[in-house]
């Protein structure tokens, strides 16, 4: 005779519904740190060179920047002069703060890691842009002449501010779609929010407002941060040691 097997635990009551077991949080991928820090680096160095390149001249524009804004306002029209507006609008204020929550939402897992990682992606940000604005102070580069603006404009022009925070955003956003959706659509994202990212800036050199050396340097500014949050995640998304 063959022994009997173990008894089957008692059913629960009746109607109730077997527990789900939380849902882990998704591990934070392990990426080569040489390839971070020669990209972050670099474009360290290329803002640094930009950054020279202004001060050195005293803010003073090159000729190929004199004529791009030359060239923006020889082709303003309708309705590309209103979808400049709109666009540019998206690069500042509430929107790249609401990218970076949403962000930071699709990261996480559970209630713990979502705020964990929205107040990381906030963070990110809101740190970028207090550099940016630092930078800005430091170098006080004049803007393109008031006559020439088609948009709204405030303080020094390097670097530029929507530049900047709109690729710090996109970058912030794509993260957090990467680490929830399959990789085909995190690339189709990433190649959205990156056009997005390079419309908003060239419509500050479009709207007269900013020297492209600005965009330029906004973008190489950004690109390092993003970089160098990226060697920082493993730390600030470490889930705390349980006792």
């Amino acid at each position: 005779m063959t022994p009997p097997g173990p008894e089957p635990e008692p059913p629960g009551p009746p109607g109730e519904q077997p527990r789900p077991e939380p849902q882990p949080e998704l591990p934070i991928p392990r990426r080569p740190t040489a390839p971070l820090v020669t990209f972050a680096a670099l474009c360290a160095a290329l803002f640094a060179a930009t950054a020279l390149a202004v001060s050195v001249r005293h803010g003073a524009p090159l000729a190929a920047e004199q004529a791009a804004v030359r060239w923006s306002v020889a082709h303003r029209g309708e309705p590309a002069r209103s979808m400049a507006r709109a666009l540019t609008a998206t690069g500042s204020g509430p929107v790249p703060y609401l990218m970076a929550v949403l962000a930071g939402l699709l990261a996480g897992r559970r209630a713990r890691g979502r705020l964990r990682a929205v107040s990381c992606a906030v963070v990110v940000l809101a740190v970028g842009q207090a550099i940016r604005y630092g930078l800005m102070e430091l170098l006080a580069r004049p803007r393109p002449p008031a006559t020439d603006w088609a948009g709204t404009a405030s303080g020094y022009a390097f670097p530029s501010g929507h530049a900047t925070t709109s690729l710090l955003a996109a970058g912030i956003l794509a993260w957090g779609i990467a680490r929830r959706a399959r990789p085909a659509v995190a690339r189709t994202w990433c190649v959205v929010l990156a056009l997005w990212a390079a419309g908003v800036g060239l419509t500050r050199i479009y709207l007269g407002v900013h020297w492209p050396g600005d965009v330029l340097g906004g973008w190489f500014l950004a690109a390092a941060l993003l970089a160098l949050a990226l060697l920082l995640e493993p730390f600030a998304l470490r889930p705390p040691n349980r006792s």
